[in-house]
This record gives structure tokens, C-alpha cells and sequence, in this order.
């Protein structure tokens, strides 16, 4: 043996080994940690969300005198009165209900209605300055809606004459949504193929049948996502509703708030209509999980 390899193997012999059996850390163990962290994180953040609408619920259940203690009674009996009370009294929830019902949907079709075919002309058949248009849709946005509720409400009133009047809140929510449908639609519009729509069009189709039976089916997940967003905004808006309507044309989210007085405040009732009006947004919202989802990831994704 040489001089060279006998100083070889000396070296790697007095070499400690202590590092050399320390496996290194692999990516796939790296990878479940991040993953598993992840979802630690959105249960902490869905349970710091649900905790609420849980005592809300709890709430609506309790008999008032419970409903008041602080702090709160877990253990208190449930019962369904505080439901009963608002849908049997004189001032029932139950016109406030439909007028929400009536408002939210009429302005969300109306609103697809508007915005479908003018998403198409700003993304498939672009119209001349067609980036104006879409910053002009966006700038009606741009202005608080309480700087303008004292015009509305002067021209409601005086030169239209049609104070508490559902119609008014219909048109009112049109405009409000329409801005925000008209971008969205068009980020879902503009993933549709133009060869399809080249197709049809070199077939003889016309601008209303490419919409409804080529872009409409292909963009229904847009179309679903959009119209749950215009839905929840007309549904939840309240500021309009409360300065514009008193009886007649009173929605669900201003009945809610007359439960709150001055000299008492039923917390009781006031949760259960909390629960009532949340009902028909979380519904929906289920309903079109899937299609909001697709919609959204539609509009995002390149």
C-alpha cells in the first residue's frame, strides 16, 4: 500500500460519522407539514367565522328573558316563539321577505340581461375604445353611495313621485350591480373560444344565438357566479332601502332593524331575523358552490 492510500483511509476513518447517519430531510415530508399546516390554519379561521353565526342561532332559540342574561346561557331551554312572534304579530317579517325576495331577483335578471350582452361587446366583438367604456362602467363605483342618497331621494320624491315604491329599489340596485357584472362577465367571456364563435358565425348564426346557445352554455359558471354576487349585494343593501321605503316597499334588512329601540333592544327577535335573512344567502350559496367556484377560477386563471 502506498504512502498516499494509507493517508487516505486514516483520514476517512478518523472522520466522524455522527453526521453522516443524520438522514437528510426529504421534499414529500417538507410538503405534508406545509399541507398539513394549511388546513390547521382554515379550520382555525372557518371556526373564528362559524362561532358567531352558532351564537346568533343559539340566540334566536333562546326565550328572551335567557336571551338577555350576560353572560350568555348556554343551558337555557330552546324554543321556536321568537320565530313565531315574527311572522304572527301585526308586523309581520313576511311582506319585508317578499319585497327582498322581489327586489333581488327582478335586479339580478335584469342586470344579466344588461350585462351579458355587453360583456360581449367589450371582450368577443370589441366595440371602439373599449377600455374607456369598462373604466367609465368601473368609475360609477367610485362615488360613496351615501353622497348620493340625498339627490335620490329628492328626485324620488318630488319630481317622480314614488316614495316607497318597489320599483324604485329594483332600478336602484340594477345600477348599483350592473358595473360589477359587466367586469365580471367579461373576464369569463373573454376565456371562450373565438374559433367557436368564428364557426358559428361563418355558419349563417346570429349575435342572439351565439349568446344563448354557444357562449351561454359555455360560460354558465361565469353567468352563476355573477349572478349569486348581484344577488347577495341587492339582498344584504339596507342604507337605500331604509331612506327610500317605510311600509310598503320595506325589505328584510330594514324590518330587522326596527327591532332595535331605543328604550329595548329584543335580542331574541333580533337574532332570529338576523337568522331569517341569512338563510336565503346561504342557501343560494350552496346551491351554486360549485358553479361559483368554476366561475371564479374561470374569471382568474390565464
Amino acid at each position: 500500500m502506498s504512502s498516499a492510500e494509507l493517508t487516505t483511509n486514516v483520514a476517512e476513518a478518523s472522520t466522524p460519522r455522527r453526521m453522516q447517519d443524520i438522514p437528510s430531510p426529504s421534499p414529500q415530508s417538507g410538503r405534508r407539514w406545509s399541507t398539513a399546516a394549511i388546513g390547521i390554519s382554515a379550520w382555525v379561521i372557518g371556526f373564528v367565522f362559524i362561532v358567531p353565526i352558532l351564537y346568533m342561532l343559539l340566540t334566536s332559540l333562546h326565550p328572551p328573558a335567557k336571551a338577555q342574561t350576560y353572560p350568555p346561557s348556554w343551558t337555557a331551554p330552546l324554543t321556536l316563539d321568537n320565530y313565531r312572534a315574527l311572522f304572527d304579530s301585526s308586523n309581520s317579517i313576511s311582506p319585508s321577505l317578499i319585497n327582498s325576495a322581489i327586489c333581488s331577483i327582478v335586479s339580478t335578471l335584469l342586470v344579466l340581461a344588461l350585462a351579458i350582452p355587453a360583456a360581449y361587446a367589450l371582450s368577443i366583438r370589441r366595440v371602439p375604445k373599449w377600455s374607456d367604456a369598462m373604466f367609465f362602467f368601473l368609475s360609477t363605483r367610485m362615488l360613496p353611495p351615501v353622497a348620493g342618497i340625498l339627490p335620490i331621494y329628492l328626485f324620488t320624491n318630488k319630481v317622480i313621485h314614488l316614495p316607497d315604491n318597489i320599483f324604485v329599489l329594483i332600478v336602484l340596485y340594477t345600477s348599483m350591480n350592473l358595473p360589477i357584472a359587466v367586469w365580471m362577465m367579461r373576464s369569463f367571456l373573454a376565456e371562450v373560444p373565438t374559433a367557436i364563435i368564428e364557426a358559428a358565425q361563418i355558419d349563417g348564426a346570429s349575435t342572439f344565438t351565439i349568446l344563448t346557445r354557444i357562449v351561454g352554455p359555455i360560460a354558465i359558471p361565469g353567468v352563476a357566479a355573477t349572478s349569486l354576487i348581484c344577488f347577495i349585494f341587492a339582498w344584504n343593501e339596507q342604507l337605500f332601502a331604509k331612506v327610500l321605503t317605510s311600509v310598503v316597499a320595506q325589505t328584510g334588512p330594514v324590518y330587522v332593524g326596527t327591532l332595535i329601540q331605543t328604550e329595548h333592544a329584543y335580542l331574541a327577535q333580533l337574532s332570529a331575523g338576523a337568522v331569517l335573512i341569512s338563510v336565503p344567502v346561504l342557501v343560494a350559496g350552496f346551491a351554486a358552490q360549485d358553479k361559483l367556484v368554476q366561475g371564479l377560477s374561470l374569471g382568474a386563471v390565464k
